[in-house]
């Protein structure tokens, strides 16, 4: 590593610990410092990969804006640093975006590691020829914006993917069946790489009824185009 005053942006495994990059593990090992959402979590990515004595920076949504002004005095030092999230590629859905607009506005380098993706390793296993999508992430809380923002995503007439934390799995369908019907194809992947992967892909009834009450890392996608294609012939 030849670089310096360089910030890494480093993808890590989604759920099994094997899929991890070689240059993910020598990145790691060669920075100044790493930066995590928690310290347990990166403290364990560090020991899982044998990587002792490295110091470890806690960024979240909460400490962010506080946390870059002592980022960037490292980086004029010439430091490199890592930054990770809990699991997959940095910054989809998770903090890091008011630090990556002030590294490129103090004119450091930012050096991209990819690796391991929910998103593309769910569109991966999706019987869906996807020229484009919506990524919708998160939905909001609230029931009522919930399913406005699933009544827009519909009229785009386009794959939408959505994910959520695992406690809201059921209610997302239930959302979906009444917005979209209870016959609307999707791909459901749940704990993704992990020895209780499970893909499904059928009507939204259909999967509500096989996996019940379950509570999983998620991924979901509509498959939009298609149906309305299949409604229209």
């Amino acid at each position: 590593m030849n670089t310096k005053n360089a910030l890494y942006i480093v993808s890590t495994p989604i759920g099994n610990p094997d899929d991890i990059t070689l240059r993910a593990i020598k990145t790691l090992k060669t920075v100044d410092a790493l930066i995590c959402e928690e310290f347990r979590n990166g403290s364990k990515l560090l020991k899982k990969n044998g990587i002792e004595e490295k110091e470890i920076i806690a960024l979240n949504e909460h400490n962010e804006s506080g946390q870059i002004e002592n980022i960037l005095i490292r980086l004029a030092q010439g430091q490199n640093l890592a930054l990770v999230s809990d699991c997959g590629t940095p910054l989809f859905s998770d903090p890091g975006h008011l630090l990556i607009e002030a590294v490129i506005d103090a004119g450091f380098t930012i050096i991209p590691i990819p690796g391991v993706s929910a998103l593309t390793t769910a569109i991966s296993v999706t019987p869906l020829h996807m020229k484009n999508f919506v990524f919708g992430g998160f939905l909001p809380r609230d029931p009522e914006e919930r399913l406005r923002q699933l009544k827009n995503y519909k009229q785009m007439r386009m794959p939408i993917i959505l994910m959520d934390t695992p406690y809201r799995l059921t209610n997302l369908l239930s959302d979906i069946s009444k917005v979209f019907g209870k016959n609307q194809r999707i791909t459901l992947t749940l704990n993704l790489t992990l020895p209780n992967e499970w893909i499904l892909t059928g009507a939204c009834d259909e999967l509500i009824q096989k996996i019940g009450p379950m509570k999983a890392e998620f991924m979901l996608i509509i498959h939009q185009v298609q149906q309305a294609a299949r409604n229209e012939k």
